[in-house]
């Protein structure tokens, strides 16, 4: 018996793996590299938060279960977005975030 040639690959996006310096995505074809350095609300994440990835639009990355979006723009060319984010200084104390930090070079907003 002959099995039938396989189906059209229905994710446009998905996580390929996790590491402890960062995961791999592969988006339309393309595999990214996001370092925990740069990307740190996945560091401490649960693995089923990271996995529940959608693709909105083409172009649009989204985590539901964290609240990041990231454009794919920003993927291909970060020089052009850099990494910057405000931290609130309310749930450092409150314990909710134990640290963050900004892309290697960049100063976070004060």
């Amino acid at each position: 018996m002959r099995s039938s040639a396989p189906g059209k690959n229905t994710f446009s996006a998905e996580v390929q793996n996790i590491s402890r310096n960062g995961l791999w995505l592969l988006v339309q074809g393309k595999e990214y590299f996001l370092a925990h350095t740069d990307y740190p609300w996945f560091k401490e994440a649960k693995l089923a938060a990271i996995y529940n990835l959608k693709l909105l639009h083409g172009t649009h990355l989204h985590w539901p279960d964290l609240d990041v979006d990231l454009e794919l723009e920003s993927l291909r060319q970060p020089e052009k977005y850099p990494l910057v984010y405000e931290l609130d200084e309310t749930l450092v104390a409150d314990g909710q975030i134990k640290a963050l930090s900004g892309r290697k070079g960049r100063k976070p907003i004060k």
